[in-house]
């Protein structure tokens, strides 16, 4: 009972940071179109895509990012979203709409897979590590914002995409 009260907590407080910026024009277009951008991973497949085409030395982290962003998706999607059965949040009436997935709102995929990515492609293109880690906080934050995500669902899909990325990036090493 007391790690519910505390993951309450966490969660109203992560919600509180964001209710100033609700309404915001600047703050609605950029956390809209991350999350938008973050469905099926497609903004992830398509730095892989572009960083392949760009760089072919690059190809061997694009691929692994293709694959793991794969494998990332069915282990959270399909084995560890359906242990869970926590609600979303309720939608801001008004708010622009999204696809709202009818999946555990447990663990956030948008933010397990955006920290994947950034461990990734910052094994992959060093130099572009605070890029990488800015465009995954926003994506994995903008759950929060658009009301798909409580502050928990994004904190533990964070924390599970950036140890599966580390698992990886140890196990399947590109030199």
């Amino acid at each position: 009972m007391q790690l519910r009260k505390l993951a309450t907590a966490f969660d109203d407080r992560a919600e509180r940071l964001f209710v100033p910026l609700r309404g915001n024009k600047t703050a609605e277009r950029v956390f809209y179109a991350a999350s938008h951008a973050a469905e099926f991973s497609a903004c992830w497949h398509a730095v892989s895509a572009t960083m392949a085409l760009a760089n072919p030395s690059l190809r061997p982290h694009a691929a692994r990012l293709t694959v793991a962003l794969g494998v990332e998706s069915v282990l959270v999607n399909g084995m560890i979203k359906p242990l869970f059965k926590r609600r979303r949040p309720e939608l801001i009436v008004g708010a622009p709409t999204l696809r709202r997935p009818k999946t555990s709102s447990f663990p956030s995929g948008h933010a397990s897979s955006a920290a994947m990515a950034a461990v990734l492609l910052s094994d992959a293109v060093p130099e572009l590590r605070p890029l990488w880690w800015t465009a995954s906080i926003v994506v994995g934050t903008s759950g929060i914002y658009t009301r798909m995500h409580h502050g928990t669902d994004v904190a533990a899909g964070g924390l599970l995409g950036a140890a599966l990325g580390a698992i990886l990036r140890q196990t399947a090493p590109i030199r």
